[in-house]
């Protein structure tokens, strides 16, 4: 899942060309065009692996086609919608990342309302503070949410037992109740083997420390806080720490040399929402058993999280809501769970056996449905706003270039204010 962003003044000029264009939702579902009821055209990103329940569907229903397109990183595969809702020629159904939901949310008329096709009749199934991501303040349903994240941190048993540390999943978890233990385990672990101990900063501490408390870029009432909230603050702070420390292999997630890294053993820690276990095992197959999962730091959070949705100018909207009635039903995502790792969104199905008793084998058996809605449960709910995305993007820059030695660590924060301030205009 790529990060990069788009400039937002461009994404909302264009956002707000097709809203024009598009006009007001409201029709009724008879005033719905039916398509030819066997094809349609699907939009994801790459890295979450939409394949596999493509594949599925597609099996358990003969006859129907689905066109899957992975356009590119999340990011890239929301610049391409907002191109194509501009143009007027849209994919039938797409997906969409939690922080590129907003953008969308906010123009409405350019999608179909669900509660036109029966979102109000499951959007119970889902849980509430997910659902409520993709409601516009009209009431109107854009998304139906495929997963969330949940934290945990992944790690490589055989070279924690190089470095003399505990390798026991349990143990391991002890070793970092909070991101200050896990700096000081990172810096026994180089010292022990002269190699580092974590991928990057930017995405395994910031990236998870700032999504583990209550208000992250917006207070609740939506007003933007990135520059204020103690809870941005106290994880720049903590990654720059990390970044200073000499623990880090430097290798941004989701590049050529992070994928490498994976499997070279170059780092022997990554911080791992549900979804990002299967790049791990994609990257590096030849290293399946020498994996463990152990909580994260800092308790309860969640990072990422994707939702479908259909555009206004779909031809088959009843054929691609009906791929996200049957793919996305509570026990659809359990399926999907237990074939790909991505957490369900649907809680009805978190003391599920199937989910309760999954073991990953790949992850030397670790219990992870338990070790991911355990992350969850605690988890308090923040606003994600339309800038949410560039907010981010421009921390992880401020810190990635401290890190590769581009940036000086004590202007850092404020570089990163200055270039937020440029990008989103406040």
């Amino acid at each position: 899942m790529k990060l990069r962003i788009a400039t937002p003044v461009v994404l909302a000029a264009a956002i707000a060309l097709t809203a024009s264009a598009c006009g007001g939702g409201g029709s009724s579902t008879s005033a719905l065009p039916s398509g030819d009821g066997k094809s349609f055209e699907f939009w994801s990103f790459t890295g979450i692996d939409q394949k596999t329940s493509v594949d599925k569907y597609q099996k358990d229903n003969p006859g129907v086609q689905v066109k899957l397109t992975e356009v590119g990183g999340s990011t890239e595969t929301a610049q391409a919608l907002t191109t194509a809702l501009a143009g007027g020629k849209v994919p039938d159904l797409v997906l969409i990342q939690g922080d590129d939901l907003p953008k969308f949310v906010q123009q409405p008329q350019n999608f179909y309302d669900l509660r036109q096709l029966g979102a109000d009749k499951i959007k119970g199934d889902y849980l509430d503070w997910v659902m409520s991501q993709s409601t516009a303040k009209g009431g109107e349903i854009i998304g139906i949410p495929t997963d969330v994240g949940g934290m945990a941190v992944a790690y490589r048993h055989d070279l924690f037992k190089e470095a003399g540390l505990p390798t026991d999943r349990e143990e391991v978890g002890k070793l970092w109740p909070t991101w200050d233990a896990f700096i000081e385990t990172g810096k026994k672990y180089t010292t022990a083997t002269g190699k580092a101990f974590v991928d990057n900063a930017a995405t395994s501490v910031f990236y998870q420390a700032v999504n583990q408390g209550p208000m992250k870029y917006y207070d609740p009432s939506g007003n933007v806080v990135y520059s204020t909230s103690p809870q941005v603050k106290t994880a720049f702070d903590l990654a720059i720490k990390a970044a200073q420390s000499g623990i880090t292999a430097k290798q941004s997630s989701f590049s050529d040399g992070w994928s490498a890294g994976i499997g070279k053993g170059q780092f022997a820690v990554v911080s791992a929402p549900a979804w990002l276990l299967g790049q791990i095992e994609r990257n590096a197959p030849d290293t399946k058993g020498k994996w463990d999962i152990a909580a994260i730091p800092g308790g309860a959070g969640n990072w990422g999280g994707s939702y479908l949705a259909i555009p206004k100018g779909a031809k088959n909207p009843k054929a691609a809501w009906d791929y996200i009635t049957k793919t996305q039903s509570p026990q659809s995502q359990l399926e999907h769970f237990v074939d790909s790792g991505s957490l369900p969104t649907t809680p009805s199905v978190y003391k599920d056996p199937k989910l309760t008793g999954h073991k990953d084998s790949f992850f030397s058996d670790a219990p992870t449905g338990t070790i991911y809605t355990n992350s969850l449960l605690g988890l308090k709910p923040f606003h994600v706003g339309t800038d949410s995305a560039a907010i981010g993007q421009e921390f992880l820059n401020a810190l990635e270039n401290v890190e590769q030695g581009k940036g000086d660590a004590a202007k850092a924060w404020d570089a990163a204010l200055a270039n937020i301030k440029t990008a989103i205009g406040k």
